[in-house]
Protein backbone atom coordinates (compact mmCIF):
# COMPACT_ATOMS: atom_id res chain seq x y z
CA UNK A 1 0.00 0.00 0.00
CA UNK A 2 1.51 3.72 -1.02
CA UNK A 3 1.50 5.95 1.61
CA UNK A 4 0.48 9.32 0.38
CA UNK A 5 -0.49 12.33 1.70
CA UNK A 6 -1.99 15.46 0.86
CA UNK A 7 -3.40 19.27 0.94
CA UNK A 8 -6.22 20.80 0.46
CA UNK A 9 -5.36 22.39 -1.93
CA UNK A 10 -4.09 18.90 -4.23
CA UNK A 11 -7.74 17.66 -3.32
CA UNK A 12 -9.35 20.42 -4.98
CA UNK A 13 -6.97 20.66 -7.67
CA UNK A 14 -7.51 16.55 -8.46
CA UNK A 15 -11.45 17.43 -7.69
CA UNK A 16 -11.41 20.31 -10.65
CA UNK A 17 -9.13 18.04 -13.11
CA UNK A 18 -11.13 14.91 -12.77
CA UNK A 19 -14.33 16.85 -14.10
CA UNK A 20 -12.88 19.58 -16.35
CA UNK A 21 -10.12 18.14 -18.09
CA UNK A 22 -10.54 17.71 -21.85
CA UNK A 23 -9.17 14.21 -22.36
CA UNK A 24 -10.84 11.36 -20.72
CA UNK A 25 -7.80 9.50 -19.93
CA UNK A 26 -6.16 12.37 -17.52
CA UNK A 27 -9.85 12.11 -15.97
CA UNK A 28 -9.64 8.89 -15.34
CA UNK A 29 -5.76 9.20 -13.89
CA UNK A 30 -7.50 12.33 -11.56
CA UNK A 31 -10.45 10.21 -10.03
CA UNK A 32 -8.09 7.41 -9.17
CA UNK A 33 -5.94 9.85 -7.21
CA UNK A 34 -8.80 11.68 -5.84
CA UNK A 35 -10.15 8.39 -4.48
CA UNK A 36 -6.81 7.96 -2.81
CA UNK A 37 -7.32 11.02 -1.37
CA UNK A 38 -10.98 10.16 -0.04
CA UNK A 39 -8.81 7.01 2.32
CA UNK A 40 -10.43 4.48 -0.21
CA UNK A 41 -8.34 1.39 -0.11
CA UNK A 42 -6.39 0.59 -3.58
CA UNK A 43 -8.86 -2.88 -4.04
CA UNK A 44 -12.45 -0.83 -3.88
CA UNK A 45 -10.62 2.32 -6.46
CA UNK A 46 -9.83 -0.25 -8.67
CA UNK A 47 -13.68 -1.64 -8.23
CA UNK A 48 -15.58 1.82 -8.57
CA UNK A 49 -13.24 2.57 -11.62
CA UNK A 50 -13.43 -0.74 -13.19
CA UNK A 51 -9.43 -0.90 -13.35
CA UNK A 52 -6.50 -3.53 -12.69
CA UNK A 53 -4.73 -3.22 -9.14
CA UNK A 54 -1.35 -2.87 -11.45
CA UNK A 55 -2.94 0.32 -13.02
CA UNK A 56 -4.06 1.36 -9.98
CA UNK A 57 -0.70 1.55 -8.84
CA UNK A 58 0.62 2.92 -11.52
CA UNK A 59 -1.41 6.10 -11.80
CA UNK A 60 -0.52 6.44 -8.24
CA UNK A 61 3.09 6.24 -8.68
CA UNK A 62 2.99 9.05 -11.57
CA UNK A 63 1.04 10.94 -8.88
CA UNK A 64 3.95 10.46 -6.31
CA UNK A 65 6.37 10.92 -8.64
CA UNK A 66 5.94 14.17 -10.57
CA UNK A 67 2.31 15.30 -9.01
CA UNK A 68 -0.69 16.80 -10.94
CA UNK A 69 1.50 18.02 -14.02
CA UNK A 70 2.80 14.07 -14.79
CA UNK A 71 -0.56 13.05 -14.42
CA UNK A 72 -1.51 15.03 -17.37
CA UNK A 73 1.21 14.19 -19.31
CA UNK A 74 0.12 12.12 -22.45
CA UNK A 75 2.31 9.58 -23.89
CA UNK A 76 1.21 7.44 -26.08
CA UNK A 77 2.76 5.46 -28.39
CA UNK A 78 2.08 6.34 -32.39
CA UNK A 79 3.72 4.67 -34.59
CA UNK A 80 4.75 7.19 -37.85
CA UNK A 81 4.35 5.65 -41.37
CA UNK A 82 7.72 5.15 -43.91
CA UNK A 83 5.42 7.10 -45.92
CA UNK A 84 5.74 9.80 -44.25
CA UNK A 85 9.40 10.43 -44.99
CA UNK A 86 8.69 10.69 -48.45
CA UNK A 87 5.20 13.15 -47.76
CA UNK A 88 6.48 15.79 -49.97
CA UNK A 89 7.71 13.50 -52.82
CA UNK A 90 4.45 12.13 -53.20
CA UNK A 91 2.41 15.06 -52.38
CA UNK A 92 3.79 17.00 -55.46
CA UNK A 93 3.77 13.67 -57.83
CA UNK A 94 0.06 13.03 -56.49
CA UNK A 95 -0.62 16.79 -57.25
CA UNK A 96 0.76 16.82 -60.48
CA UNK A 97 -0.91 13.69 -61.59
CA UNK A 98 -3.87 12.27 -59.37
CA UNK A 99 -4.42 8.70 -59.18
CA UNK A 100 -7.64 7.61 -60.48
CA UNK A 101 -8.38 4.88 -57.71
CA UNK A 102 -6.67 3.62 -54.63
CA UNK A 103 -5.19 0.75 -56.33
CA UNK A 104 -3.43 3.28 -58.79
CA UNK A 105 -2.37 5.29 -55.90
CA UNK A 106 -0.51 1.93 -53.94
CA UNK A 107 1.09 1.22 -57.21
CA UNK A 108 2.48 4.66 -57.84
CA UNK A 109 3.75 5.13 -54.35
CA UNK A 110 5.61 1.42 -54.53
CA UNK A 111 7.22 2.63 -57.60
CA UNK A 112 8.10 6.05 -56.19
CA UNK A 113 9.33 5.22 -52.93
CA UNK A 114 9.64 1.19 -52.79
CA UNK A 115 7.40 1.05 -50.08
CA UNK A 116 4.19 -1.09 -50.61
CA UNK A 117 1.23 -0.48 -48.07
CA UNK A 118 -2.23 -2.14 -48.22
CA UNK A 119 -4.96 0.00 -50.16
CA UNK A 120 -6.46 1.21 -46.96
CA UNK A 121 -3.31 2.52 -45.67
CA UNK A 122 -3.02 4.19 -48.60
CA UNK A 123 -5.96 5.58 -48.80
CA UNK A 124 -5.59 6.93 -45.33
CA UNK A 125 -2.36 8.19 -45.69
CA UNK A 126 -3.10 10.35 -49.18
CA UNK A 127 -6.33 11.44 -46.82
CA UNK A 128 -3.73 13.13 -45.08
CA UNK A 129 -2.41 14.63 -47.54
CA UNK A 130 -5.24 16.59 -47.91
CA UNK A 131 -6.62 14.43 -51.22
CA UNK A 132 -9.97 13.49 -51.51
CA UNK A 133 -12.08 11.53 -53.90
CA UNK A 134 -13.54 14.72 -56.08
CA UNK A 135 -15.23 14.27 -59.19
CA UNK A 136 -13.69 15.73 -62.23
CA UNK A 137 -15.21 18.68 -63.92
CA UNK A 138 -15.24 19.80 -67.13
CA UNK A 139 -13.96 23.15 -69.16
CA UNK A 140 -14.92 23.93 -72.38
CA UNK A 141 -12.03 23.70 -74.79
CA UNK A 142 -12.24 26.14 -76.75
CA UNK A 143 -13.06 28.69 -73.88
CA UNK A 144 -11.06 32.11 -73.60
CA UNK A 145 -10.68 32.83 -69.63
CA UNK A 146 -9.55 36.45 -70.57
CA UNK A 147 -12.34 37.22 -72.88
CA UNK A 148 -14.93 35.71 -69.95
CA UNK A 149 -12.81 37.94 -67.22
CA UNK A 150 -13.25 40.89 -69.35
CA UNK A 151 -17.00 40.39 -70.44
CA UNK A 152 -17.99 40.23 -66.73
CA UNK A 153 -16.35 42.99 -65.32
CA UNK A 154 -17.19 45.40 -68.52
CA UNK A 155 -20.32 44.47 -69.69
CA UNK A 156 -22.06 41.78 -67.71
CA UNK A 157 -21.64 43.31 -63.99
CA UNK A 158 -22.67 46.87 -64.74
CA UNK A 159 -25.78 45.93 -65.48
CA UNK A 160 -26.36 43.24 -62.86
CA UNK A 161 -25.97 46.52 -60.49
CA UNK A 162 -28.46 48.33 -62.48
CA UNK A 163 -30.80 45.32 -61.81
CA UNK A 164 -30.00 44.86 -57.78
CA UNK A 165 -30.87 48.85 -57.87
CA UNK A 166 -33.82 48.61 -59.53
CA UNK A 167 -33.23 50.15 -62.71
CA UNK A 168 -32.78 47.31 -65.08
CA UNK A 169 -34.29 43.95 -65.74
CA UNK A 170 -31.56 40.84 -66.56
CA UNK A 171 -32.64 37.95 -67.81
CA UNK A 172 -30.45 35.09 -68.64
CA UNK A 173 -31.62 33.06 -71.72
CA UNK A 174 -31.04 29.93 -73.00
CA UNK A 175 -32.97 26.81 -74.30
CA UNK A 176 -33.14 23.38 -72.51
CA UNK A 177 -34.10 20.51 -74.67
CA UNK A 178 -35.13 17.65 -72.53
CA UNK A 179 -35.26 14.15 -73.98
CA UNK A 180 -37.40 11.33 -72.31
CA UNK A 181 -34.64 8.61 -71.63
CA UNK A 182 -32.99 7.91 -68.63
CA UNK A 183 -31.39 10.22 -66.44
CA UNK A 184 -29.37 7.95 -63.97
CA UNK A 185 -28.87 9.53 -60.60
CA UNK A 186 -27.38 8.50 -56.99
CA UNK A 187 -29.47 6.66 -54.13
CA UNK A 188 -29.21 5.80 -51.10
CA UNK A 189 -30.05 1.98 -50.65
CA UNK A 190 -29.33 -1.51 -49.66
CA UNK A 191 -29.31 -2.88 -53.60
CA UNK A 192 -28.67 -0.90 -56.59
CA UNK A 193 -31.79 0.17 -58.30
CA UNK A 194 -33.29 0.07 -61.64
CA UNK A 195 -35.24 2.41 -63.86
CA UNK A 196 -37.14 1.68 -67.30
CA UNK A 197 -35.97 3.18 -69.94
CA UNK A 198 -38.87 4.54 -72.07
CA UNK A 199 -38.90 3.75 -75.95
CA UNK A 200 -38.18 6.77 -78.69
CA UNK A 201 -36.96 9.78 -78.48
CA UNK A 202 -39.60 11.85 -77.76
CA UNK A 203 -38.29 15.75 -77.06
CA UNK A 204 -39.20 18.32 -75.04
CA UNK A 205 -37.97 21.69 -75.50
CA UNK A 206 -38.19 24.97 -73.34
CA UNK A 207 -36.63 28.44 -74.22
CA UNK A 208 -36.39 30.07 -71.22
CA UNK A 209 -35.33 33.26 -69.25
CA UNK A 210 -34.28 33.80 -65.78
CA UNK A 211 -34.61 37.15 -64.17
CA UNK A 212 -31.39 37.64 -62.69
CA UNK A 213 -32.67 38.97 -59.42
CA UNK A 214 -36.63 38.05 -58.88
CA UNK A 215 -35.90 34.63 -60.20
CA UNK A 216 -38.65 34.59 -61.77
CA UNK A 217 -39.04 32.57 -65.46
CA UNK A 218 -40.27 33.10 -68.70
CA UNK A 219 -40.53 30.05 -70.89
CA UNK A 220 -41.84 29.59 -74.48
CA UNK A 221 -41.95 25.17 -75.08
CA UNK A 222 -42.49 22.80 -77.68
CA UNK A 223 -42.28 19.20 -78.58
CA UNK A 224 -40.72 19.88 -81.88
CA UNK A 225 -37.49 22.86 -82.46
CA UNK A 226 -36.55 26.33 -81.11
CA UNK A 227 -35.87 28.46 -84.00
CA UNK A 228 -35.82 32.33 -84.67
CA UNK A 229 -39.62 32.45 -83.67
CA UNK A 230 -39.35 30.99 -80.37
CA UNK A 231 -37.17 33.33 -79.06
CA UNK A 232 -39.30 36.15 -81.03
CA UNK A 233 -42.10 35.25 -78.87
CA UNK A 234 -40.25 34.85 -75.95
CA UNK A 235 -39.29 38.69 -76.20
CA UNK A 236 -42.42 39.91 -76.85
CA UNK A 237 -43.95 38.61 -73.56
CA UNK A 238 -40.60 39.99 -71.65
CA UNK A 239 -41.58 43.33 -73.64
CA UNK A 240 -45.02 43.16 -72.53
CA UNK A 241 -44.61 42.13 -68.82
CA UNK A 242 -41.69 43.77 -68.08
CA UNK A 243 -42.62 46.96 -69.71
CA UNK A 244 -41.46 50.52 -67.77
CA UNK A 245 -37.75 49.90 -67.10
CA UNK A 246 -34.60 48.87 -69.90
CA UNK A 247 -34.53 45.27 -70.75
CA UNK A 248 -31.03 43.12 -70.96
CA UNK A 249 -30.92 39.54 -72.70
CA UNK A 250 -28.05 37.68 -71.83
CA UNK A 251 -27.21 35.02 -74.29
CA UNK A 252 -25.51 32.63 -76.37
CA UNK A 253 -23.88 32.53 -79.65
CA UNK A 254 -26.38 30.10 -81.16
CA UNK A 255 -27.54 31.02 -84.67
CA UNK A 256 -30.77 31.51 -84.47
CA UNK A 257 -30.27 34.04 -81.62
CA UNK A 258 -27.83 36.29 -83.26
CA UNK A 259 -29.51 36.23 -86.56
CA UNK A 260 -31.07 39.37 -88.19
CA UNK A 261 -34.12 38.86 -87.44
CA UNK A 262 -33.78 38.47 -83.59
CA UNK A 263 -31.63 41.46 -83.55
CA UNK A 264 -33.79 44.09 -85.67
CA UNK A 265 -36.90 42.43 -83.45
CA UNK A 266 -35.11 43.40 -80.39
CA UNK A 267 -34.28 46.99 -81.45
CA UNK A 268 -38.05 47.52 -81.97
CA UNK A 269 -38.65 45.83 -78.97
CA UNK A 270 -36.07 48.41 -76.90
CA UNK A 271 -34.70 45.64 -75.53
CA UNK A 272 -30.82 45.17 -75.17
CA UNK A 273 -29.06 41.80 -76.46
CA UNK A 274 -25.89 41.05 -74.37
CA UNK A 275 -23.89 38.05 -76.12
CA UNK A 276 -21.82 35.71 -74.29
CA UNK A 277 -18.31 34.89 -75.05
CA UNK A 278 -18.06 31.66 -76.74
CA UNK A 279 -18.07 28.77 -75.10
CA UNK A 280 -19.38 30.40 -71.84
CA UNK A 281 -22.13 28.17 -70.22
CA UNK A 282 -20.21 29.20 -66.90
CA UNK A 283 -21.52 32.92 -67.45
CA UNK A 284 -24.70 32.01 -68.26
CA UNK A 285 -26.89 31.83 -64.48
CA UNK A 286 -30.01 29.71 -66.43
CA UNK A 287 -27.68 27.12 -67.21
CA UNK A 288 -27.55 25.92 -63.57
CA UNK A 289 -31.71 26.17 -63.57
CA UNK A 290 -31.60 23.54 -65.81
CA UNK A 291 -29.33 21.33 -63.75
CA UNK A 292 -31.87 21.62 -61.15
CA UNK A 293 -34.75 20.53 -62.64
CA UNK A 294 -33.22 17.44 -64.04
CA UNK A 295 -31.86 16.80 -60.84
CA UNK A 296 -35.11 17.04 -59.13
CA UNK A 297 -37.59 15.84 -61.11
CA UNK A 298 -35.68 13.43 -64.00
CA UNK A 299 -32.62 11.68 -62.41
CA UNK A 300 -33.60 8.30 -61.24
CA UNK A 301 -37.62 8.57 -62.16
CA UNK A 302 -39.46 6.52 -65.09
CA UNK A 303 -42.12 8.43 -66.40
CA UNK A 304 -44.31 6.28 -68.54
CA UNK A 305 -45.97 8.57 -70.93
CA UNK A 306 -45.12 11.92 -72.18
CA UNK A 307 -47.42 14.31 -71.24
CA UNK A 308 -46.70 13.31 -67.53
CA UNK A 309 -42.86 13.63 -68.25
CA UNK A 310 -43.57 17.37 -69.63
CA UNK A 311 -45.80 18.30 -66.97
CA UNK A 312 -43.47 16.98 -64.25
CA UNK A 313 -40.77 19.54 -66.03
CA UNK A 314 -43.51 22.20 -66.55
CA UNK A 315 -44.59 21.92 -62.99
CA UNK A 316 -40.97 22.25 -61.30
CA UNK A 317 -39.90 25.47 -63.58
CA UNK A 318 -42.94 26.81 -62.05
CA UNK A 319 -42.11 26.27 -58.80
CA UNK A 320 -38.87 28.02 -59.20
CA UNK A 321 -40.92 30.67 -56.93
CA UNK A 322 -42.71 28.80 -55.09
CA UNK A 323 -41.88 26.02 -53.09
CA UNK A 324 -38.23 25.62 -54.93
CA UNK A 325 -37.46 29.97 -54.21
CA UNK A 326 -35.11 29.01 -50.87
CA UNK A 327 -33.02 26.04 -52.76
CA UNK A 328 -32.79 28.35 -55.91
CA UNK A 329 -31.83 30.97 -53.92
CA UNK A 330 -28.72 29.93 -52.61
CA UNK A 331 -27.80 28.20 -56.37
CA UNK A 332 -28.77 30.96 -58.48
CA UNK A 333 -26.30 33.72 -56.82
CA UNK A 334 -25.02 36.30 -59.13
CA UNK A 335 -21.39 34.62 -59.08
CA UNK A 336 -20.11 33.49 -61.70
CA UNK A 337 -17.19 30.40 -62.02
CA UNK A 338 -14.17 31.38 -64.66
CA UNK A 339 -11.32 29.12 -65.49
CA UNK A 340 -8.08 30.74 -65.37
CA UNK A 341 -6.90 29.20 -61.67
CA UNK A 342 -8.55 25.82 -62.19
CA UNK A 343 -6.53 22.55 -62.03
CA UNK A 344 -6.26 21.21 -65.43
Amino acid sequence: MLKMEFTEKEIEQLHYERLHHPHPRVRQRCEVVYLKALGFPHQEIGRIMRLSQPTVRSYLQTYQVGGLEKLKKLNFYRPTSKLETHREEIKTEFAAHPPKTGNEAVGRIEELTGIRRSPTQVRKFIQNLGMKRRKVGHVPAKANPEKQKTFLEAELKPRLEEAKQGKRHVFFVDAAHFVMQPFLGFLWCCARQFVRAPSGRKRFNVLGALHATTLQVVTFTNDTYINSRSVARLMCQIAVEFAGLPITLVMDNVSYQRCHFVRDLATALGIELLFLPPYSPNLNLIERLWRFVKNKCLYSTYYEKFPDFKQAISDCIAESNGKYRQELASLLTLKFQTFESVTL
